[in-house]
């Protein structure tokens, strides 16, 4: 009888880690999930004066000539994880912002340009 208890007893213990994990991982992933309107925020702030207010290129060259038009067919066919580099290293005219932006806003500011229309 003690078997059998201890048997039910560890069996719904591993369901209950099992469902856990589950709802953990869950959680994670809507909690990473890119917000566009919180990097709309986020790119008026910090990307708009050389992208400009449209991502089209034409803000002011503050930091040298020729911001990419992120509304262009180069840049949009670019991979998420080539954007987010840049983004995060920067680029020979453009700063780094790993510094300032978290991981988290980064993403927000990706997301934020895939709305860009073309």
């Amino acid at each position: 009888m003690k078997v059998g208890f201890a048997k039910v007893w560890i069996a719904a213990m591993a369901v209950l880690a099992a469902v856990s994990t589950q709802i953990e991982a869950g959680d994670n992933a809507s909690s990473k999930a890119a917000h566009p309107a919180k990097g709309k925020t986020l790119f008026i702030k910090y990307c708009a004066g050389c992208h400009g207010a449209q991502g089209k290129g034409d803000g002011y060259k503050l930091l040298g000539p020729d911001p990419a038009n992120l509304t262009a067919p180069t840049t949009q066919n670019k991979s998420d994880s080539t954007l987010l580099a840049t983004i995060h290293e920067g680029k020979p005219n453009m700063p780094s912002w790993k510094g300032l932006l978290s991981e988290r806003d980064i993403h927000n500011v990706l997301a934020y340009i895939r709305t860009l229309p073309q």
